[in-house]
Parts: structure tokens; sequence; C-alpha cells
């Protein structure tokens, strides 16, 4: 299996390469040379395995050449062992064929621990092999951070930063981040948005010099690992759910555009998805460029569903990709384009080939608010912000009732106690193991939103390349 860039300049790598080099040299993000297809019968023997061998089927074809299965197995099964639910990624029905896909049982209670804790092992993998170190740089708009930590924590061969916006996550958040002591984590908060730690980690990976010194890769969605790790739960969903015999349909709150592009991915490798609900908060622009074919960059609004404030979706330039024809030259056009005004239209029929595929949805505060409560009322299930907006998603835009419709829920309630306190009633408690989280010491720096000085603080910090 080979990687290409979206923006065609960038020469194809092997998994392992990709792995190691996050953003493309062109300033692309990478995707498969072409799509591995699982067969019907493939998709049908996945239902009723354990998670694990279903993540390890998936996998598998994108990993070839790089990684054995022997060691992908052994790091699939370390990742899935530290999750507190045996089926991993269980579904509840909350409604006549509407389901909750749970996605909250990792150690970091969120979605990005299905792909991060994989990460990790594949990074130990990697860099043990070929005897080096690596700096990690991540930016966060709340629980990527806290999974990317506690997946590269206390790892000899890897030191992390992660960059998160000040008084922009919740203090569930923060803290889950900023109280792990371990050496090799860096904290920062910076003085600006998600969109500005993003394109400060984008801009230390498009400074040559600075990314060869640091021998710098990301844990960020545009990593493609992360991508992948992320297409399991919907095959595993949908098998459960009676796929291949039947399609299935999936909610997803989206910021990043990283989790519903997985599901993109998923039904592009074969899976019978018949449509993806794209469910964002006050912060549209994926929405609006559904309506209306403009992709246009506006303000970022703080709301009470912070993972998703974000203007600026990176892995959006992957399915533009598509859209385009696999054109990286014509892409990387676009994106400069995007760059310069905030905005780029596209025409008719490839906006007709989107919502073909997509369907968006926007919901504010108060409809969030009012979401949980009514849930919780009807199902006794308590939902986080981001997957309150998922599950109003899945009502707004239910093409076929018979089709299997789930929302992911893609944060445990406790970690935005205050938003389900104001619509239920109830403040959920944290796990145990994150009982004492407010009495732990945090560790963290306030930096400027300044890629040079963002760039000094890391790179006094930064691994040798060669493990001594």
């Amino acid at each position: 299996m080979r990687y290409v860039s979206t923006r065609g300049a960038a020469k194809p790598l092997r998994f392992d390469e990709v792995l190691l080099t996050g953003l493309a040299r062109d300033g692309g993000l990478y995707v498969p040379e072409s799509w591995p297809r699982l067969s019907h019968g493939e998709i049908r023997a996945l239902a009723g395995l354990p998670y694990a061998h279903v993540a390890l089927r998936v996998m598998t074809p994108f990993v070839e050449g790089a990684i054995e299965t022997d060691a992908l197995a052994g790091i699939i099964e370390r990742a899935y062992a530290r999750f507190d639910h045996p089926a991993v990624a269980p579904l509840r029905e909350i409604g006549p064929n509407q389901w909750l896909m749970e996605l909250f049982h990792g150690p970091t209670l969120s979605f990005k621990d299905y792909a991060m804790q994989i990460l990790g092992g594949l990074f130990d993998h990697v860099l043990a092999r070929r005897g080096e170190r690596v700096t990690i740089v991540v930016a966060t708009s709340g629980d990527t951070g806290s999974a990317a930590i506690e997946a590269c924590r206390d790892r000899a061969a890897i030191e992390i930063f992660v960059l998160h916006p000040k008084g922009r996550v919740s203090e569930v958040q923060r803290r889950q981040m900023t109280t792990v002591a371990a050496a090799n984590v860096h904290n920062i908060a910076i003085e600006g948005t998600f969109d500005d730690c993003q394109a400060l980690v984008k801009g230390m990976f498009n400074d040559p010099g600075f990314r060869a010194d640091t021998r710098l890769t990301g844990v960020n969605s545009i990593n493609w690992a992360r991508i992948l790790g992320q297409t399991v739960y919907y095959f595993a969903a949908a098998a459960t759910l009676g796929a291949p015999e039947k399609e299935i349909a999936f909610s997803v709150p989206t910021g990043n555009f990283g989790n519903i592009y997985a599901g993109y991915a998923a039904r592009a490798m074969g899976l019978p998805i018949s449509h993806l609900v794209l469910a964002t908060n006050s912060n549209d622009i994926l929405s609006r460029f559904l309506e209306t074919g403009a992709l246009r960059r506006g303000e970022v609004e703080p709301t009470l569903a912070p993972s998703m404030d974000i203007q600026v979706a990176s892995n959006f330039e992957r399915f533009l990709f598509d859209l385009y024809g696999r054109d990286g030259s014509r892409l990387a056009q676009q994106m400069a384009a995007f760059q310069e005004t905030g905005e780029i239209t596209l025409d008719d029929e490839r906006l007709d080939a989107a919502k073909e595929i997509f369907d968006g949805f926007r919901l504010d505060d108060a409809g969030t608010v009012a979401t949980i409560g009514a849930v919780h009322e009807e199902t006794g299930e308590l939902l986080d912000p981001h997957t309150a907006i998922g599950v109003a998603g899945a009502h707004a835009h239910r093409r076929d009732p018979a089709v299997p419709m789930v929302s992911l829920a893609t944060a445990h309630p406790a970690k935005f106690p205050e938003a389900v306190e104001r619509a239920t009633g109830q403040r959920p408690a944290l796990p145990e193991a994150l009982a004492d989280l407010f009495e732990r010491d945090e560790r963290l720096e306030t930096l400027a939103n300044d890629l040079g000085a963002v760039e000094e603080y890391v790179r006094a910090r930064a691994p040798e390349a060669k493990v001594a």
C-alpha cells in the first residue's frame, strides 16, 4: 500500500513513512493511492467478532508491506485491553431503529482514544525498529490533547507538545492534559483559538529546517493512522446491525472533519453507508458549505461543544481531493486560494456529489441544551453537548426510517458537567480513575500566538533524532 499527497507534489510513501511524516512535504495530507475494498463476505464475517479482531481485519490492507500482521495484532490487543467495556464501542437503542454508539470507554473518555491508543503502539514499534526518536506536536480543541498524551506518555522515543486554546476548553478537558506528570509531556496554552493552534502546528511542519532539526511528526488527524483507527467502529456497528444485507446511516458531531471522513473512508472501502449526517454547532462552515457550495471561513464562536469550535477543518481537504478527481495540482491551487481569501466555491456537479453522501446540520447552544434534556427525559441517557448535536442531526436527516441510524457518542457526559447539569439537573460524575482530577497539580506554559516563540520553546526541549 502506497500513500499520495492531496497536493500532488510529494513523493508516495509506505504506511510506516506516512506515520512518521504526518503532513506531506508539499503541505498536503496523505491518502491511500487507491481504496482497498472489503467484499460482502468479509464484511458479513465481522459480525460477532471481538472489536480488536474487527480492527485487525479492517486495518491490515493499509499497512501491508510496512508492519507485520502479528505485530499489528499485538498493538491492537494491547490498545483495547485498556478500555472499560467488553464491547469497546457498544451500541444502545434510543428509538425505533435509532442507535447510540458509545465511543467514550477509553482511558480519556472520548472517541479520540480509539485511534490514538493504537497510534502510540505503532510509533513504539516503528521507532524501535529504526532506532529513532521523534518530536510530536499536536493542536487540540479539547479531546485530542488528552488522548495523545495518554497514548504517548512515558514513551522513551517520544517528546510530545500539546497546544490548546487558552480558556476555550472545558476544565475537565484541560486538567486531563495538564495534570499528567510524565517528563516527556509538555502542555502549551496558546492565546488564541483552536484554528490558531492548528495554524501554528502547520507552520512548524512547513518550516523545513525546524522540521528536520526536531524530527517533527504529528498525531492530529492530519496523520493518516488516526483516520485509519477510526474507520473500525463504522465497520463494527454496521456488521452488528446487519450489513452488508442492510444499509446503515451515521450522524457524526463534526469539527475538524476527521471522524466523519473515517466514515467516508469506510464507505469507499465497500461498507454500505447510505449517508452521513455532518452535525455542527454554531461554527457551521461545513454545514453552510453543503447548503451553498461555498467554503467560507468565519470567526470562531465559543460554544457548549468546544471540541467543534473550529472554522478551518483540515481533513476536509482529503474529501476535496476526491471531489477534484484526485488532481493534486488543481486542489493545491484551491487550497492556496482558501488560505489567501478565506473562501472557495465548488461548481454544482461537485456540490451535488458531496450532497449525495453528506447531509449538513447546525445546532446552537439553546438547541443543544434542549436536546440533552429531551433525550434524558425520553430515554434516561445523559449526552454530552457534542453527542447531543449528532443526535439532533440524526432526527433531522433520516432519509429512510428502515435504515438503521447510528449517532456517534463522542465523549463521556462527565467531560462537560456544567452543560449536562444545566439541561437535566443532574451533574454526571467522573469515572473512578479520574475521581481526584480536580485535586491534581497542573503543569502548563502560556505562550503568545507566535510561531517563532512556539518553535523556540519546542526546539529547546526536543530530543535527539537517534536513540542513544
